[in-house]
């Protein structure tokens, strides 16, 4: 009986004294996996943004391909053509505009 009361005073004092530095181990551990999954999203804002820029170049590229191509079959044409690509042009540069916000945003947030 002795033997049993003297574990338990023993485990008694162990954890009154390691539980707080447990938790605060705990703690510490529950703020670093926060920091981690933050730097993970902030890493994702970036490559979103990234992608963004590369798709927008490569659709106004298209539409600029496009005109030149429909004014090299009918030159008559090239007024309706130019215009109608600057307009696709500022329609794609701005969609690209905003996902490029919205990336920097999920970085800085």
């Amino acid at each position: 009986m002795k033997n049993i009361i003297k574990k338990v005073a023993v485990a008694t004092a162990v954890l009154a004294v390691f539980g707080p530095s447990m938790a605060m181990a705990q703690e510490s551990a529950v703020e670093i996996a926060a920091a981690t999954n933050q730097g993970f999203a902030k890493g994702l804002g970036a490559l979103g943004a990234g992608l963004a820029v590369i798709g927008g170049g490569l659709g106004i590229g298209l539409v600029g391909r496009g005109a030149v191509e429909g004014i090299a079959r009918q030159p008559e044409a090239a007024g309706p053509i130019g215009t109608n690509m600057i307009l696709a042009a500022a329609l794609i540069e701005g969609a690209t505009l905003f996902a490029v916000v919205v990336g920097l945003l999920t970085m800085v947030l």
